[in-house]
């Protein structure tokens, strides 16, 4: 748990959210297992302008991101989330380096720590 802290994961917050450690690092491996697939979509979604269902599978990002305590990417994702609402595809465009990078860096991030749980 001191490795998440350490990387500004809100691990606290997520175990009185989730009720144990166990069940975090379940959620965890599935928030994993999945991620890649979205950011597939995402990606997908963005190329097509598809501002609609990029703010479903955004949403899905920062619902995850938060229950998970990786505030920086749950924040980014509601930003992108409202922002492709709004149908505003300059800013989807022009800030989705930003959440892709925060999203691999998360991803590093919970490899790490499941290796080593």
């Amino acid at each position: 748990m001191e490795f998440l802290k350490e990387n500004n994961i809100d691990i606290e917050n997520s175990i009185e959210l989730l009720g144990s450690i166990d069940t975090y690092n379940e959620i965890l491996e599935e928030f994993l297992n999945n991620i890649n697939d979205r950011l597939s979509k995402l990606e997908q979604f963005k190329n097509d302008n598809d501002m609609e269902n990029y703010s479903i599978e955004v949403h899905a990002l920062k619902s995850d991101s938060k229950y998970l305590g990786f505030t920086k990417l749950a924040e980014l994702a509601l930003n992108h989330q409202t922002k492709s609402e709004e149908k505003d595809s300059d800013y989807i465009n022009n800030n989705y380096e930003e959440l892709i990078n925060e999203a691999n860096k998360i991803i590093e991030i919970t490899k790490k720590y499941l290796e080593n749980k």
